[in-house]
C-alpha cells in the first residue's frame, strides 16, 4: 500500500514536470516611415493688369473781349482762337466761351468771372487789354481789375490759367495815327503788370507771350479787313502760341 502511494506521487510530480512554457514571442515592431506632406503650390494667378484711372474732364472756359469771341474771322463761333484751342480737348472735354465784344477787365470783373466760375473750369484763358489799352486806362486800374479776376479763379476754382499779353500794335492799321512811343510805353506797362499778375501763383498762372515775335501777329495778312481785329491767320497764330503754352503747363491737349 505504502508502495502504491509512493507510485502516484511520482506520476504526480512527472506528469506535472512537462517543458517549460515559453513566454509569449513579442510580434516584431513594424517601423513606419514619417508621412511627409508634400504642398503643391498653386499655380500663380496672374494679377490682371491695372486699369489706369481716366483722366478728369478738361473743362476750358475763355474769357475776354471780341478777339475772343472771333470777330474778323470768317465763322466766329469756329474761327476765334478759343475755339480753335477747343478743338484739340481730349475726349470729353467741355469748352465754354464766356467773352463780350467790347468788354474792359472791369466790365469782364463784374460780368464775365462769375459765369467763368460757375463752369468749375480746370483750364482758364483770359486775353483782356486792348479795350483798356484804347480807353486810356492807367496800368494800375488795369492791373487791380485784372488781378481781381485772376484772384477770383484762383480762390473759385482749381484751373490753370493762361493770361495773354499785348503784342506790339503799333503796325496794326487802326493805330496808324497813334502816337507810337506812348502806344509802345502803354503796352509795356500792361505787360509788365501781368507778369506781375502771374507771379502771385506761378503754379497755376502762365503767361502766354504774345508780345515776343509779335510782327507775324499783325502783319497785313494776320489783320482783317476791318484794320483792327485778327483774321482767321491771325486767329490760329494767336490759338498756336495758347495751345504750346497750355501743352508746356500740363493741359493734355491732342
Amino acid at each position: 500500500m505504502r508502495h502504491v502511494e509512493v507510485f502516484l506521487a511520482l506520476a504526480t510530480i512527472v506528469a506535472c514536470s512537462g517543458p517549460a512554457s515559453r513566454a509569449p514571442t513579442a510580434a516584431p515592431a513594424t517601423t513606419t516611415a514619417p508621412t511627409i506632406a508634400t504642398l503643391t503650390a498653386a499655380p500663380a494667378t496672374p494679377s490682371p493688369t491695372p486699369t489706369p484711372a481716366p483722366s478728369p474732364a478738361v473743362r476750358y472756359v475763355a474769357i475776354g473781349a471780341s478777339d475772343t469771341v472771333g470777330v474778323g474771322a470768317s465763322d466766329p463761333v469756329s474761327g476765334s482762337w478759343p475755339a480753335r484751342v477747343a478743338k484739340l480737348l481730349p475726349p470729353g472735354g467741355a469748352y465754354v466761351n464766356v467773352g463780350v465784344s467790347g468788354s474792359s477787365a472791369s466790365q469782364a470783373r463784374t460780368q464775365q468771372l462769375p459765369a467763368a466760375v460757375a463752369q468749375r473750369p480746370t483750364v482758364v484763358s483770359i486775353w483782356l487789354a486792348v479795350n483798356d489799352l484804347n480807353a486810356q486806362i492807367t496800368p494800375a486800374a488795369y492791373a487791380s481789375d485784372l488781378g481781381a479776376i485772376v484772384d477770383g479763379l484762383l480762390g473759385g476754382t482749381q484751373a490753370k490759367i493762361f493770361v495773354g499779353n499785348v503784342p506790339d500794335l503799333r503796325p496794326v492799321p487802326a493805330y496808324a495815327q497813334a502816337d507810337k512811343n506812348a502806344l509802345f510805353a502803354l503796352i509795356t506797362a500792361y505787360n509788365d503788370a501781368i507778369v506781375r499778375i502771374a507771379a502771385k501763383d506761378p503754379t497755376r498762372v502762365v503767361v502766354v507771350d504774345l508780345m515776343t515775335g509779335s510782327a507775324a501777329l499783325v502783319s497785313g495778312m494776320t489783320v482783317s479787313q476791318d484794320g483792327f481785329h485778327p483774321s482767321d491767320a491771325g486767329y490760329q497764330l494767336i490759338a498756336d502760341r495758347f495751345i504750346a503754352a497750355m501743352k508746356a503747363g500740363g493741359v493734355p491737349l491732342r
